[in-house]
């Protein structure tokens, strides 16, 4: 059980975010040989670290915190009054001996209870044939579920109860199968009159969307921490945030770094890059459907540049890769379906 949550402080950064990740665990405990507390290294840490471009082949000791909160029983960590995602607890020398994970306090199932979620479900999904010559592709089937149901299940186990879908492509048959289907939310429908992109269609929703919103489109999952992504948005003062997933992309060749002269400099075998890649989840002011125009055709990622072009505040929260699952290709829905065990 402790094993899970402990990490070395010779791995890197990449390493323990992988471990993180493979665990399914939003924190770990960095210790020496003899399991003295170094550290503690959470998914928040992460993202700030990822956020200053902190090198992620460092040791993860830069990137930890070393100055964590510590117990001495599980009876105090239980018993302190505010929220940790991780509780280290100690012996006299210091020594790890166990963990505590994050206590979801009651208040925190309902906070998302009045945000609505948006589904773009309008495109074609030509990535998809020939699955998609015969269904939509929000009802693609991921197992027993459509993968729209299973990202409307993601967002109720946070309490979200309030959906809207922007359909246009074989509309119809969305409609008829959801209305089938026994819902302990509300669903609605809006349908384009043509297709308007992965943003236009938030036109339809003027008048009926006034909170901050989350938008997805209807062909990624995330296992990412939702109500933390809306706080982080809240607390920003953003008007746009988009999650953002750690990619890491090797070049299958040896690069060149030269000078003005064209002389060489160095020459790296294979070097991994690492980059922040659009999830097609983002949480939404809904002055942003306000001021869209009528039958304005725009990609969600060109009224977030608008935003940014204007001086208006758009950020990100970077989540890392295993917390996001694509099925925009039949390799990648294949990949989905490994990853979800169906």
């Amino acid at each position: 059980m402790l094993e899970q949550y402990v990490v070395q402080p010779t791995q890197t950064v990449k390493q323990v975010v992988t471990v993180m990740d493979e665990e399914g665990i939003k924190a770990v405990a960095v210790v020496s040989d003899n399991y003295k507390l170094l550290g503690v290294f959470t998914a928040g840490d992460m993202r700030k670290y990822f956020l200053m471009g902190g090198d992620l082949n460092a040791d993860i000791t830069t990137a930890m915190n070393d100055r964590p909160i510590v117990f001495h029983s599980l009876y105090e960590a239980r018993e302190y009054p505010k929220k940790l995602i991780f509780y280290p607890i100690v012996d006299e020398d210091g020594k790890l001996v166990n963990v505590l994970g994050e206590q979801r306090s009651p208040e925190s199932t309902t906070i998302l209870n009045e945000v609505p979620v948006v589904i773009m479900a309008g495109g074609k999904g030509t990535r998809l044939y020939p699955y998609t010559q015969i269904l939509p592709k929000a009802l693609i089937p991921i197992g027993d579920l459509t993968i729209t149901e299973r990202i409307i299940n993601s967002f109720r186990n946070y309490g979200c109860k309030n959906f809207h879908m922007i359909l246009n492509h074989k509309a119809g048959m969305i409609r008829s199968y959801f209305n089938e289907v026994q819902k302990d939310y509300e669903l609605s429908f809006e349908e384009e009159r043509e297709f308007l992109g992965t943003g236009g269609g938030l036109q339809y929703l003027k008048g009926k969307v006034e909170n901050t919103f989350f938008l997805s489109n209807c062909d990624v999952l995330l296992n990412a921490d939702i109500e933390c992504i809306y706080k982080t948005h809240k607390q920003s003062g953003n008007k746009i945030t988009v999650v953002c997933a750690m990619m890491d992309v090797q070049i299958p060749y040896g690069v060149i770094d030269t000078n003005d002269s064209a002389e060489l400099l160095n020459i790296k075998e294979k070097p991994e890059l690492s980059y922040l890649t659009n999830t097609g989840i983002y949480v939404v002011e809904p002055e942003v459907i306000d001021e869209l125009k009528e039958d304005q055709f725009i990609h969600m990622t060109d009224i977030a540049m608008n935003y940014v072009h204007k001086g208006e505040k758009v950020g990100i929260f970077p989540i890392s890769k295993k917390s996001w699952m694509d099925m925009g290709q039949i390799e990648e829905m294949e990949h989905m379906k490994e990853q979800l065990g169906v």
